[in-house]
């Protein structure tokens, strides 16, 4: 099954504790907690105190998208506030290795983020070593953006790598995915989609997600 994880960027920050139990008890699989440092992406958002408020009013999976430079300063405050998934990108560590063990030491899952201009190949002597590959379709900072098509075929070779390889590696994908593309995306490889103005600028979280599932009701979903 496809999971679906908001992103509580877009939810509405003065009634986040209500958010996130509304995204809880529309049947979301994960939360996607989008850090980001105003350095690595043009935004700023928040740090650990509030991943551990949100791990205090939720028992879903806490997906950390770490879109920060530095990260190997942060990785242990944002596992010690509540993070079950940690997600470096590749783009913001020269030893990338290292933070994988680093994450996986602590008995969490290591996810790798990918921007939209970064190969796939980049992955070529990491990809055995990690839970999850997240392919960002939009240029990472900002909510609202729209999908840049091009990333259909990168998802796709991405899943080739992973399924010839015999792992267990999940696929995310984060950018502009709505009712319209999401087929789409899953029909390409991915299993985890964050969605994050569409969710939660729909009137009834409940019936988006299974309007969703309706969706991909039949579609290929590897």
């Amino acid at each position: 099954m496809t999971l679906i994880a908001p992103s509580i960027l877009s939810a509405d920050f003065m009634r986040l504790g209500e958010e996130i139990k509304a995204a809880e008890q529309s049947g979301a699989d994960w939360l996607h907690l989008d850090i980001m440092d105003g350095h690595f992406v043009p935004n700023i958002t928040f740090g650990p105190d509030v991943v551990r408020g949100i791990r205090n009013v939720t028992s879903l999976i806490l997906d950390v998208h770490l879109m920060i430079q530095r990260p190997q300063d942060f990785i242990d405050e944002f596992i010690d506030a509540g993070a079950d998934y940690v997600t470096i990108h590749s783009e913001a560590s020269y030893h990338l290795h290292r933070l994988i063990q680093t994450v996986k030491q602590r008995g969490k899952k290591v996810g790798v983020s990918l921007n939209p201009s970064t190969p796939i190949n980049t992955l070529e002597y990491i990809i055995n070593d990690l839970d999850m590959v997240l392919i960002m379709s939009v240029n990472p900072g900002f909510g609202g953006q729209e999908f840049i098509p091009s990333m259909i075929p990168k998802i796709a070779f991405l899943r080739e790598m992973i399924d010839s390889r015999g792992l267990n590696t999940l696929i995310e994908v984060d950018g502009g995915i709505n009712l319209d593309n999401i087929r789409t995306v899953v029909n390409a490889g991915a299993d985890v989609i964050v969605m994050g103005s569409a969710f939660f600028r729909s009137k009834d979280y409940s019936q988006f997600i299974k309007t969703i599932r309706e969706r991909l009701s039949g579609s290929i979903i590897v």
